[in-house]
């Protein structure tokens, strides 16, 4: 048989009511054609769903069994219409975010601390990924926002300024302009340089290389790391000296030095991006929280 909605509400409102009156009452609908319609269900059910007599319905132990697999129906359509409903509104659902190590050293933690508060029934699933990777997974749709490093040009997409970050050098704490209260970047210029790697970091490089040769020399790179926590492991390690953003301050451990470069105004931007024509609402809650985060 073809078992449809129609037939589990009105079984539902006929064994709630016990009544048949009641229950077309409830329904909207014709007694007469409630009761045929309940006979044809358990005709086709081949089954007695209730006991009736001319003064009472009684149901039966199947019908029982049958009300509480309907009950349940009735309870996760309900629920999934109001989820649908959520998910509509940006009220429940995921959130995909991509982030640097940059930005999530600065004010991402906040921002997605604070949201997380004003919208809770939103799942977030931060990704870490460069900024290249993250511009190619906005491009498969497999992100939904990224926190990455500017500046973007790029067609099809918005962006809002996150944070603007002073650059700053790191080196051993034995390094002899470890005392040093500023540091000049000509003062770099016969040191080795620990450098992220250049197809993931190109987007820093940009900033970086022409400040270098502003002040008259290519950084000498000796090793390259993947991500910020290898890079400084390596500046730990004594093997080079290395700029970044004043928000590694943060991770910088034991054995290592922050000092600010003192010739340099330049800063360096975290832009958070994403698709100009966006329709999911979770989406759309977001880039207004975040558009409205640092007024």
């Amino acid at each position: 048989m073809r078992l449809d909605l129609r037939h589990i509400r009105y079984f539902t409102a006929v064994a709630e009511e016990l009544h048949f009156r009641r229950a077309a009452e409830r329904l909207c609908i014709a007694q007469p054609a409630l009761s045929r319609a309940i006979r044809n269900l358990e005709e086709d059910l081949e089954v007695t769903l209730f006991h009736r007599t001319n003064r009472s319905v009684k149901i039966t132990q199947a019908g029982e069994t049958f009300l509480k697999g309907c009950r349940g129906v009735i309870n996760a359509i309900e629920h999934t219409v109001e989820n649908t409903r959520l998910v509509h509104n940006g009220q429940i659902g995921s959130l995909r975010i991509g982030y640097t190590d940059i930005a999530i050293a600065g004010l991402l933690p906040s921002i997605l601390k604070d949201f997380q508060s004003y919208q809770p029934g939103l799942v977030l699933q931060p990704h870490h990924d460069v900024t290249t990777t993250q511009l190619q997974k906005l491009d498969e749709g497999e992100l939904d926002v990224g926190f990455v490093t500017g500046p973007i040009n790029r067609q099809g997409y918005d962006q809002c300024l996150i944070q603007s970050e002073k650059f700053v050098c790191v080196l051993h704490e034995n390094h002899h302009l470890a005392q040093r209260s500023g540091i000049r970047l000509e003062d770099l210029a016969y040191e080795d340089f620990i450098h992220g790697t250049s197809k993931d970091w190109e987007h820093f490089h940009a900033y970086l290389i022409p400040l270098c040769r502003r002040s008259g020399f290519v950084p000498h790179v000796v090793q390259e790391a993947f991500n910020t926590a290898g890079i400084l492991g390596l500046v730990a390690c004594g093997m080079g000296v290395t700029i970044l953003t004043e928000s590694v301050e943060s991770a910088a451990g034991s054995g290592l030095v922050v000092v600010p470069l003192e010739d340099v105004t330049e800063q360096m931007d975290t832009l958070a991006i994403w698709k100009t024509e966006t329709t999911d609402h979770a989406t759309s809650q977001f880039i207004a929280f975040l558009e409205n985060f640092n007024k």
